[in-house]
């Protein structure tokens, strides 16, 4: 039982303990029932309902220790959340010094050096507590497949892991409908890949999903990864297990693999950013007008420099089963693509060279103003288009 219930109980029956004043046996009936209900001892109870005919009401109660993160610190973390894109405690926390440092240069860090100066010495735990209660207005809906096995498996092998210790250059792909509420017509399609070492994501829009627009996809994938890559995993979907593909595969020397039909888990790394990018950022409408294609390339190549260099991401490093419910443990400190490329061994000096010398020219507020401006023209499109 808290203080407040307490309190409130007391106030309830404060004009029956006054109107009861020299008759012992009422007040003790009183003193009896509360006792009962708060466990607290029976000389206590008119020494608490003294202090209540004698307290000032005009006078506010200012026990306890004082707030040390205050509203302008809950702001100051605020601003920081909204400018790196609205993550979760875990991702934000690593990269707070440097969005203060880059809201600063732009001119846009508006808060004194107090509420900086906590901001800059939180620990991990308070920036989780603080970002979980942001994040509650901002829950997602699932959303729908459009997924269906291919009747020519044989063609491409399944592979089913282990993925923790291949090198970068090894990913997944998947297509992503942008199709609303039916499947019907068409509509545009995004191929998404993510590398399975170093989470770096590149996306890619198309109209439909036929064969050969899914092989120009997997050209221009090619084309922006840093690193040479060395094996693409699809699921079962027609647009990757076809004859056209395994002649692509041979042709480009890359390795084509697939994953079980019904099976999300062989395909863990891209599932879970088709969420945590493509719906994020383009949600479940409809974009049926082949005009958005281009504006939304445009968008997924600024979308591709933020994300890999600027959006930490949590890799889980083991799952245990326990009873009925899976208990996960993921890394304590959350690092970019960009970050795992240059620390992964495999990945040559000349990679690393390049990837720091194009980090270096980029600034994370000015590609999240751009993705906004493209996110909004892409929608624009969409509406103004005769259909």
């Amino acid at each position: 039982m808290t203080m407040d219930t307490k309190n409130n109980i007391f106030a309830e029956h404060l004009p029956a303990w006054l109107k009861a004043k020299g008759n012992r046996k009422k007040r003790g009936e009183i003193t009896a029932h509360i006792v009962f209900i708060t466990r607290i001892h029976p000389k206590s109870v008119p020494r608490k309902f003294k202090r209540l005919q004698l307290r000032d009401p005009s006078r506010q109660d200012h026990r306890g220790r004082k707030r040390y993160y205050d509203m302008a610190f809950n702001a100051a973390l605020k601003d920081i959340w909204k400018a790196a894109d609205e993550p979760c405690g875990e991702l934000l926390y690593p990269v707070i010094g440097e969005y203060v440092k880059f809201l600063r240069d732009e001119g846009l860090w508006h808060h004194g050096d107090e509420a900086t100066g906590k901001l800059l010495a939180v620990s991990e735990r308070t920036v989780k507590r603080r970002v979980s209660e942001f994040l509650k207005v901002c829950r997602k809906k699932g959303g729908m497949t459009s997924t269906s096995p291919s009747l020519i498996k044989h063609i491409i092998p399944v592979f089913k892991g282990p993925w923790n210790d291949l090198p970068p250059g090894n990913g997944q792909l998947d297509t992503v409908a942008h199709c609303g509420e039916t499947l019907a017509g068409s509509f545009v399609y995004t191929v998404n890949y993510t590398d399975a070492a170093v989470y770096w994501v590149i996306p890619r829009a198309q109209w439909n999903k036929g064969q050969e627009e899914t092989l120009r996809s997997m050209d221009t994938i090619i084309k922006h990864c840093p690193f040479p890559v060395s094996m693409m995993h699809p699921d079962s979907g027609s647009e990757f297990i076809n004859w056209h593909a395994e002649r692509w595969s041979r042709h480009t020397d890359i390795r084509l693999t697939r994953s079980e039909p019904y099976r999300k888990n062989d395909n863990m790394y891209v599932e879970e950013r088709n969420g945590h990018v493509i719906r994020k950022y383009l949600g479940y409408e409809r974009l049926d007008i082949p005009e958005v294609v281009p504006v939304m390339n445009e968008l997924y190549a600024i979308l591709e420099l933020y994300l890999n260099h600027f959006k930490p991401v949590r890799r889980m490093t083991g799952k245990e089963r326990v009873g009925a419910k899976y208990r996960r443990t993921y890394e304590r400190v959350a690092k970019t693509p960009y970050q795992r490329v240059l620390e992964h061994s495999s990945v040559s000096l000349e990679v690393k060279r390049e990837l720091y010398t194009k980090h270096m020219t980029l600034n994370p507020l000015f590609l999240k103003r751009k993705i906004d401006i493209l996110k909004t023209k892409v929608f624009n499109i969409q509406k103004t288009q005769p259909r």
